[in-house]
């Protein structure tokens, strides 16, 4: 008997097709500054979903956002670290927005200003209800800074998600960069024994585009799409 041939239908996906995730969104692109905050008083009302992005002066934050949004002129990095003094607010087409952070743990900042800036951060990060993640920039090369501490401490306890990515990581070979990353998670884990659950480390290179797709789809899960 003569087999017949089986023909497929090219405009419907296979079965195995069908079983793969969809294609990460984008989830910054198309995102607007909307206005700056120098103080609590001027923060908008708590409503939309907020993303926090965090760091220290220096490791990438700007670039990582600016990568994200693939938009070179987005964030604003300051040509001397530690001096922006405020917090950014960017509007995402899911209507959700970005909150970016000022820098902090620059050390040529005078005590004061930088007592209050980090006072206004601590501040928004522990009391603002409407964050539903954080996205926290940590160079891949020294890992998590003794001035991160605070804001993982404050924020993890939440149980709300946090992004910790490995920024700078197209400086380091292969070896070194997963090494880069098994000492970062134990930092965590001596932090929040016998664990942090909710935070995901990534390796992350804004001048290559490493980790923009795993990052956006980490994103894109925490605001409606």
């Amino acid at each position: 008997m003569k087999k017949r041939a089986i023909v497929t239908d090219s405009k419907r996906p296979s079965q195995v097709d069908a079983n793969l995730p969809p294609k990460a969104p984008h989830p910054l692109v198309g995102a607007r500054f909307v206005l700056g905050v120098a103080q609590p008083s001027q923060l908008p009302a708590e409503g939309a979903p907020e993303i926090a992005f965090a760091g220290r002066s220096n490791s990438g934050k700007s670039s990582a956002i600016n990568a994200l949004a693939n938009h070179s002129g987005l964030a604003f990095a300051s040509r001397t670290p530690g001096r922006t003094q405020q917090i950014n607010f960017f509007a995402l087409r899911s209507g959700a927005m970005i909150a970016d952070l000022p820098g902090y743990g620059y050390a040529a900042v005078a005590k004061s200003l930088k007592r209050e800036w980090q006072d206004f951060l601590w501040q928004y990060i522990t009391t603002r209800d409407n964050i539903v993640g954080l996205v926290l920039m940590v160079d891949s090369r020294h890992g998590i800074a003794q001035a991160d501490v605070p804001v993982l401490a404050d924020f993890v306890p939440s149980g709300r998600p946090v992004l910790v990515l490995a920024t700078k990581a197209d400086k380091l070979g292969t070896a070194a960069q997963r090494a880069a990353v098994a000492a970062i998670r134990a930092q965590l884990t001596e932090m929040f024994a016998p664990g942090a659950p909710n935070v995901v480390v990534q390796l992350f290179s804004a001048a290559t585009r490493q980790g923009v797709a795993e990052a956006e789809a980490t994103i894109a899960s925490w605001v409606p799409g």
